[in-house]
This record gives C-alpha cells, structure tokens and sequence, in this order.
C-alpha cells in the first residue's frame, strides 16, 4: 500500500471515528418511559400516574409502558387515570405481568384503554365485577352503569376488542378472566411475551433508551395515607387522640399523636393534590377555636364553631365526599366510646376536672341542703336575671339557682317556688 493510499484510509478512519457516536444517538435517539402501576388503584396511585405521565411528555418520551400488575381498586380512581391517559399523546402500552395479580378489575379497565397490550406467561385480564366498602356486590344499576363502561373500554381501541367479553367480565354472579393465551385469541392483548425486551422488540423499540420512572418515597408515603382504610384509621386515632388530651394533665402524648394523626392525613391530601392549603387555614382554625373555648368559656359557641371548622376542612381535602363522611363517622364513633370510658373512669383530672363538679357534699350536709330546699317550696322571691327558664331568684335576701317549668320569666318580676325536683328548685311566674 502506497503512502498516500495509507494516508487516505486514515483520515477516512479518523471521519469515521467522529461521526460515530452522531450515529449511534441517531440509531437510540427514541426513548420509552417505564411507569409502574402496582397494588391498589387508588387515588394516591392516581397522583403518582398523574405526575410520572406529565414527565414523559415534557421529556419528550416517544412511548409510555405501564407495567401493570394489580388486584384493581376504586373507580373514580380508574376513571380519572383513564381520563389522563385519553388526554395524552404519546403512544400508552401495558405490559400485564404475571408475578401476582395481572390486570385485575380497575386495572383491566386503565389497560383497555392504552393502544396496546402485552402479557406475560400466568398473567391475567379481567374480573371486574363491582363491589362496595364492605366487600359485598354493588346493587343491579351500578353492576350495569360499570358493564357499560367496560363496553365502551374494549371498544376505544383500533383493536377491535369483542365488548361482550368485557361485559362478561362483570358479571356479578361470575365475572370472567382471560389469560394470555385467551386473550390474544379473543384480540384481547397483542401478544403474549415473557418479558420487557420482547415487548419493546414488538414495538420496533428495541434500541430505545429506557427511562425508569420510580415512586418516590413520599409518593409511596401518600399512597398509604390516602387509602380509604388508612384515613378511617387516621381520623379515629386524631379524635380519640385529642378526647383522651381532655383527660390528662398538661399536654402530653395523646395530644400528640392525635395532632400527628390529622397532620399525617392533611400531609398526604396536600401532597397528592386533593387539598389545598384552604383546607389547612380552616383546620389550625378550627384547633384555635377550640383552644379558645377550653380556656375562656365552657363548651359553647367557639366550641361548636371549632368542631365544625375541623370536619370541614377534612371534608375540603378529600377526594371523595360520601367517603371521608363515612370515615368521620368512625372517627365520631371512636371519639364518643372514647369519652365514655374515659369519662367514666377519669372524669376528674386533666382539661376535664374544668367541667366536672369536684366538690361532693357530705351526707349530712346533703340532708340539710335538701330540708331547706323543702322549706323553700311556697315562698315568693324576685326574678334577679331573665328565667330562659334557668336563672337566680332573691329569696329572703339569698341568690338561689332556678328553673322554670318551662316558660319565660322576665327579670323583676315576683316567682314563687312550687316544688323542689332533686337539686332542683322549681318556679312560676306568681299569680
């Protein structure tokens, strides 16, 4: 070879050597995100398909794949993640797994609407009768208002799903599953794989760049305090949590895990979106309020207000009115067994020792008292305050707590005792 020959085959290495990782972008210059959609579908589960979804469009994803492998959930949940999957551009395919579950109820229903779907070995599509809190079947008009919507799921696709399959998968008495074999056949998946590769091999998107996305801690964190289970559960411990603070001296640990038990749950609405800081305003409100009450007054007004302001900013951070009212319902619940017991048996120390009555008359003492209430009955005294129907009336020079038999007495005017009930004295407007 000739030096220029060899000079030639260098510089033309040397061009090569440059453009070459031009053309290796060129050739992986696609990219897929891979988003998780595992355990329950609930709104926390919502939240995070909501933010993971925005991502890969703003960094330009060429595909989404969802890695599916749920036992469903809740339908508003599924309904709203559908809705953010219809509104997306970029090409959605699920890819059912079959470690646990599969695409089971709301998860067929988020799958039957992504263009395409792939399943592993085992894995399952289906199962998507409708059941309510308590795990019993839903009643006949909701059962068909959710076939309908599985109708329509099968039929959103270029795909040409049978919808009678899907109808069939609600079927209260028995709600059918395919498995992958039987889905392919009923063109109800695209293909049965063995793994992510031969999913992306069937998209032409072998040589893609894979962008994990990852839940994160707090994501996972929301998740778990925004299950309907979990808020029952954070709701009752918060109201138990700040009954049992009236009971104690000073403030000690059960105000503090009922004030954490609220903070977790408004920490969890807050982060995934379902409240906004309005909803918080109106809790620390509400705690003033009451604060306000024990140290001011008895339980009264500010009380009520306070109480009111509380449920109402838990009912603002919910996602799911009927829900969360049933979930203060326990709350309620809780909190009034609560003070039961712990009236009962420690009525006299803490907050509590402000309304309860701690002085005990002896049993003479209490004789006496009831001798001269008895001594009372017949005579005639004045009105000191307005009778509604409790007030004080003037009886030979002494200031007397009274109640009416039930009308309005103003004050000033003469009263006559008529009889003693108990403690009680009873009085009328005198004739």
């Amino acid at each position: 070879m000739s030096k220029v020959h060899r000079i030639s085959l260098f510089l033309l290495l040397l061009v090569a050597g440059m453009f070459l990782p031009f053309l290796s972008s060129a050739q992986s210059d696609q990219t897929v995100h891979v988003i998780p959609v595992e355990q329950t579908v609930e709104r926390g589960l919502e939240a995070f398909l909501d933010r993971a979804i925005y991502t890969a469009v703003e960094q330009g994803a060429d595909h989404i794949l969802l890695e599916m492998d749920t036992p469903g959930g809740a339908v508003n949940a599924a309904t709203n993640i559908v809705g953010k999957i219809q509104e997306t551009e970029v090409p959605i395919t699920t890819f059912v797994l079959g470690e646990n579950y599969g695409a089971i109820s709301a998860g067929a229903y988020i799958a039957l609407y992504t263009d395409n779907i792939f399943m592993q070995p085992g894995a399952q599509i289906g199962n998507a009768s409708v059941i309510d809190g308590a795990g019993n079947a839903a009643d006949q008009k909701v059962a068909q208002n959710w076939a309908t919507e599985m109708r329509t799921a099968a039929q959103s696709s270029d795909h040409d799903r049978p919808p009678d399959i899907a109808e069939e998968m609600v079927n209260p008495d028995k709600p059918i599953s395919l498995s992958a074999d039987e889905a392919v056949n009923n063109g109800y998946a695209e293909g049965k794989v063995d793994n992510r590769e031969e999913v992306l091999a069937k998209l032409d998107l072998a040589d893609a760049e894979i962008v994990e996305q990852e839940i994160t801690f707090f994501e996972t964190l929301t998740r778990w305090i925004t299950h309907p289970a979990m808020i029952s559960v954070l709701l009752a411990v918060g109201a138990v949590g700040l009954i049992a603070e009236f009971f104690t001296p000073g403030f000690g640990i059960a105000g503090l895990i009922g004030l954490s038990s609220l903070g977790l749950f408004f920490f969890g609405h807050l982060f995934a979106g379902f409240a906004g800081w309005e909803s918080l305003i109106l809790l620390i409100v509400g705690l003033i309020l009451i604060v306000i009450e024990i140290v001011f007054t008895g339980f009264g007004l500010f009380g009520l207000l306070g109480v009111g302001a509380i449920i109402g900013s838990i009912s603002l951070a919910s996602f799911d009115t009927s829900q969360i009212f049933v979930s203060i319902g326990i709350a309620v619940a809780a909190a009034a067994a609560a003070a039961f017991v712990l009236f009962k048996y420690f009525g006299r120390i803490g907050l509590m020792k402000r309304f309860v009555l701690a002085d005990q008359l002896s049993t003479k003492e209490s004789e006496e008292r009831h001798l001269t209430q008895k001594q009372l009955v017949g005579e005639v005294g004045v009105a000191l305050t307005p009778l509604r129907p409790g007030g004080i009336g003037e009886f030979n020079g002494q200031n007397i707590d009274v109640v009416t038999e039930g009308s309005f007495v103003e004050q000033g005017i003469e009263i006559q005792v008529v009889r003693t009930n108990g403690a009680s004295i009873v009085v009328r407007e005198k004739l």
